[in-house]
């Protein structure tokens, strides 16, 4: 039921960067972002009477917007769980579709523990947004897509939240050649992943704060950390400024309009390129969907950088901050 989303490349990046780089646009995937693919496979895999109760899941927007399509491609209910202060275009996305929306304070609420409550008060089965197996299973025919229509790729940049997308991923990629590099990328200040897996498990950093709020998590999820412990190459972490600038390559080389956390895996190619491995790199654009207000403030800034022919030569070779 998901889109074969395009593999797009731009001859004036490539002579820019040294090397041909691909990228997956999944920002024009149904509901704006690869979500849709995890929510449907997940959905599509649960009992007539199971998913006739209805559903539910917890998200920053995305996974929820996702969710609630679904539901209603198999016509049942949907209930999502969202932090207050998601982007208002999100909000509205997930209204239309029908599902009923609960929200809670993502510095305070203890979200999880509210999904288990409605689902149990309700009989709804829960749809995580990235610790399920089927919703990873989903998210991972990014990767399976990418390499079949570029099957030379030897380098995957993949951005990290909950993890669901890398894990999926990093299985499609070492299934397609285990030589293959995935890589995760994470916002600096949501670092979650970065610090889990230079410690060996799984710890809880305090509520983020970031542009990139479909990536604000506090820790990742168990089921896709133990993938990604075994399969990703690294994790490399990008600053706020290196977010805007990868929107702003994105419109001006792909014409993609694409929110912060879609751009962060392409901030990790800015950031990292010196020290990838050789070959053609395949970038996940991960998702669109960002508040017109937001999107034009951090282009024009963006923009406004990139002019300058010093900072665009720094954010091409500056090391990724720990």
């Amino acid at each position: 039921m998901a889109l074969r989303t395009p593999m797009l490349t731009s001859a004036a990046l490539n002579e820019q960067l040294g090397r041909p780089v691909w990228v997956k646009a999944e920002n024009q995937q149904l509901t704006g972002s690869f979500k849709f693919r995890g929510a449907y496979n997940a959905l599509s895999t649960l009992g007539p009477q199971e998913r006739g109760r209805g559903v539910i899941g917890a998200s920053s927007g995305n996974h929820a917007t996702a969710l609630a399509r679904a539901a209603q491609l198999f016509q049942v209910s949907a209930l999502v769980v969202v932090p207050e202060d998601i982007p208002e275009v999100k909000r509205q996305a997930i209204t239309k579709l029908g599902a009923q929306i609960v929200s809670y304070d993502r510095r305070s609420g203890r979200r999880d523990a509210l999904v288990h409550q409605l689902a149990h008060e309700n009989g709804l089965a829960i749809v995580p947004s990235a610790n399920h197996e089927q919703v990873i299973a989903g998210a991972g025919t990014v990767g399976w897509e990418m390499l079949e229509e570029v099957p030379t790729l030897a380098t995957l940049l993949v951005p990290v939240g909950g993890g669901g997308l890398a894990a999926g991923t990093a299985v499609a990629a070492t299934g397609h050649d285990p030589s293959l590099k995935v890589f995760g990328v994470e916002p600096a200040a949501a670092d979650d992943t970065y610090r889990s897996l230079n410690v060996g498990r799984v710890i809880s950093i305090a509520p983020p704060v970031t542009i990139a709020d479909g990536l604000g998590h506090s820790e990742p999820a168990r089921i896709p950390f133990e993938i990604n412990q075994r399969l990703l190459a690294d994790v490399l972490t990008v600053p706020e400024e290196a977010i805007a600038a990868a929107m702003a390559y994105l419109f001006r080389h792909f014409r993609l309009v694409v929110e912060p956390s879609g751009a962060v895996a392409f901030a990790g190619l800015l950031q990292s390129l010196d020290h990838l491995p050789p070959g053609p790199i395949g970038v996940v654009v991960s998702g669109g969907n960002v508040d017109w207000n937001t999107y034009r403030t951090q282009l024009d800034h963006a923009m406004t950088r990139m002019e300058a022919p010093a900072h665009a030569a720094a954010v091409l070779h500056r090391n990724v901050p720990a």
